[in-house]
């Protein structure tokens, strides 16, 4: 079979990822951003990096330790990639590393001193001495190393300390101590002095209190050398068909801890002998990942670094907003009654949505609810305005998607609290994540309501993750929404959607009509263009069907914070295409999807990126949008972020992640811009309301 543009000139998303994370560390390497921020931005960059050891490589290595004779091409390719990611990997620790020594140095021309166990006064050990007896004491636990026959049993979550030590008689023994972040968190902030604050690793505190940890066994001489491993996060869900869905995922989430190891960081000034211990007892084999490190790792830590009350040193607050026509005492029910409403997160407030929950909760007119939830907020509103809902009699229906990654263990919480409150729970479809985020409400009398968001229904997200969600009682929507649902608890029934793209269904053949609608109508000489922002586009059918459009000669512009596939500037495949990728204050998470459609110009939201999983193996929602208002907001919000030229970056396929260039004669950062815009039409329409009173 002929290779297809697709699979001649595609990106492994793996690599691709790499590259995505890469802007990430580029961020905190900026030195117009506030230092704080900055110290977030590595911290974001090593949680990603751990994450995608976990999951992505873990997965890369099992294709190699495959088995099957028929897949030697897949495991030569895996193996191609993993080089490609080691090679990328080393690269960047080196930058990396760079970049904190010199954040860190910053930092103390702003009075904040990051010390060690060697630069303490008087003051400063009295206090770290008191630390110990107060809190430290009986939290740590040494284990000796060589009572451990396997190092694989310890969580990867947390960091640990390789001690040698010995004694009057040069007698070594070695011990492994794992830190007690999770309650002491990793910096510990000392005595200020002379308006300075100073901090310090809790690995160091540990190193200065090792004598005490010991005391009264003979030991003179301490050292102690920080490591870390990954472990294969990919969970082994027992296919007994006798156990329950929820009992199968609770298994798997106790069974991620006895995953194996498959990425070890450890202080390169470890001594070898040490060191050969470490390694015996992690049983790795040649296709896990080795990296000498610096004196500290578990950098994620870093994104809860203490602010020392230096608010200047991180972004301006942005308030969220709430938005002036959901101000007033109309319900918002009605509202929405009335016409297609929306909120943008987190410009924004998300109570909004809340509200509208909450009313439902309560209102006499409202019969049912159903709703998705894929991640859920610690204390979640949303939870407590369903249970609220359910107490007052309402039908309450929650789809709860156990397999969110890293989140198993909450939403099992979360789903038998929900039970016991009276709320259907439905746990997905089976083969099938349910990762479509829509919210369905019925009323007594007719009018019904519907949701539909490019993100989860999670207070926490909408902080930090810019979402868009539409509330919308058109019939034809709602409708679809309900069948969506029906779909979900009745997964065998047949079913068809008339506005929504739903996937498995048919989203991907919609997409794909919508873009011959667009080589068609390039041909008849009608407005022809595609404008995108999403996640990630990493499925081999879209990307062919781009390439042939740009083939065509449409312009497509497109808007990828992530992974990315496709490669542009290929002549004669590629020319007409340009990614932009963003990294900013927020994250970047709504998906938007705009056809010129001959100049009737058709958009769409939702919660599906272009990746195969989104669009074949998982119950996705994407919607059209009819509203003028709301269209215009969608097209702006592209627009702006196609204008970006200070947080955007050239994504090509070269890894060379250069600044995004475009015409615009000053500096544009889009998501300013898209608040400041926010914020003035609040304003105005406040002031045109008080003049109409």
């Amino acid at each position: 079979m002929a290779k297809t543009k697709a699979n001649k000139h595609f990106l492994p998303r793996d690599v691709s990822w790499m590259y995505f994370n890469q802007r990430i560390l580029q961020e905190a390497m900026k030195e117009h951003v506030p230092l704080l921020e900055r110290l977030s931005f590595l911290g974001i960059y090593s949680n990603n990096l751990d994450e995608f050891f976990r999951v992505r490589v873990a997965s890369q290595n099992r294709v190699i330790e495959c088995a099957d004779r028929n897949a030697k091409k897949e495991q030569e390719n895996a193996r191609k990639i993993i080089r490609q990611i080691n090679k990328l990997n080393n690269r960047y620790a080196t930058i990396y590393e760079e970049t904190i020594a010199h954040v860190t140095e910053l930092l103390r021309g702003e009075n904040i001193f990051l010390i060690n166990d060697t630069q303490l006064d008087g003051v400063q050990r009295s206090f770290i001495e008191a630390y110990y007896r107060d809190k430290l004491n009986g939290l740590i636990s040494p284990v000796w190393l060589s009572q451990v026959k396997w190092l694989g049993r310890e969580g990867d979550e947390n960091i640990y300390l390789a001690v040698k030590m010995h004694n009057q008689n040069k007698k070594y023994e070695y011990a492994v101590i794992e830190l007690p972040v999770t309650e002491c968190g990793r910096f510990i902030r000392l005595p200020d002095r002379n308006q300075a604050c100073y901090l310090m690793y809790l690995d160091d505190v540990v190193r200065y209190c090792l004598p005490f940890v010991f005391t009264g066994l003979g030991y003179t001489d301490f050292e102690a050398y920080a490591f870390k491993f990954t472990k294969d996060a990919e969970m082994e869900i027992d296919n007994d068909l006798r156990t329950g869905l929820l009992q199968k995922i609770s298994k798997g989430v106790k069974s991620r801890k006895r995953g194996e190891p498959l990425r070890v960081i450890y202080d390169s000034s470890m001594p070898q002998e040490l060191l050969r211990r470490m390694m015996n007892r992690m049983k790795l084999d040649k296709l896990d990942t080795v990296l000498a490190g610096g004196r500290y790792h578990n950098h994620k830590d870093l994104m809860r670094f203490p602010d020392c009350g230096r608010n200047d040193l991180k972004f301006p607050r942005w308030a969220p907003i709430i938005k002036k026509e959901f101000t007033g005492d109309v319900s918002l029910l009605q509202l929405v009654r009335e016409r297609d409403r929306f909120i943008h997160v987190p410009y924004h407030s998300f109570d909004s949505y809340i509200r509208l929950l909450q009313e439902a909760a309560i209102s006499k007119e409202v019969k049912s609810i159903k709703t998705t939830l894929y991640r859920l907020a610690k204390d979640s509103k949303v939870v407590k305005a369903l249970v609220n809902a359910a107490r007052n009699g309402k039908k309450v229906t929650v789809v709860i998607e156990l397999l969110a990654r890293f989140d198993e263990a909450s939403n099992i919480g979360w789903s038998k609290m929900m039970q016991d409150a009276g709320i259907q729970v439905i746990f997905g479809v089976e083969g099938l994540k349910v990762h479509s985020k829509i919210t369905h409400i019925s009323m007594r009398t007719g009018g019904d309501i519907a949701c539909i968001s490019t993100g989860n229904f999670h207070e926490g997200n909408a902080r930090t993750y810019t979402d868009y969600l539409l509330m919308t009682a058109r019939k034809s929507i709602v409708r679809d929404v309900a069948a969506v649902f029906d779909f979900i608890e009745r997964p065998y029934m047949p079913v068809s959607y008339k506005e929504l793209l739903v996937s498995p269904n048919e989203m991907k053949q919609k997409f794909i009509r919508l873009i011959n609608q667009e080589i068609k109508n390039k041909e008849m000489g009608k407005p022809a263009y595609i404008m995108m922002k999403v996640n990630h586009i990493t499925d081999p059918v879209m990307i062919e069907k781009l390439y042939e459009a740009s083939s065509h000669g449409i312009p497509i512009e497109l808007l990828v914070r992530g992974n990315c596939s496709l490669i542009t500037g290929i002549k004669g495949v590629s020319e007409t295409i340009r990614i932009n990728g963003i990294i900013d204050r927020y994250l970047e998470h709504s998906r938007i999807f705009i056809f010129a459609n001959g100049g009737d110009e058709r958009i769409y939201i939702g919660s599906a990126d272009w990746m195969t999983r989104n669009l074949d193996n998982r119950v996705e929602v994407v919607a059209p949008i009819y509203e003028p208002e709301i269209k215009a907001d969608l097209r702006r919000v592209v627009e702006y972020g196609l204008r970006d030229n200070m947080q955007g970056r050239i994504v090509d396929g070269s890894g060379e992640n250069l600044p995004w260039t475009t015409d615009e004669e000053r500096p544009f950062r889009s998501q300013e811009e898209l608040y400041e815009y926010y914020l003035t039409e609040n304003i105005e329409k406040e002031k045109a309301n008080d003049k109409e009173e």
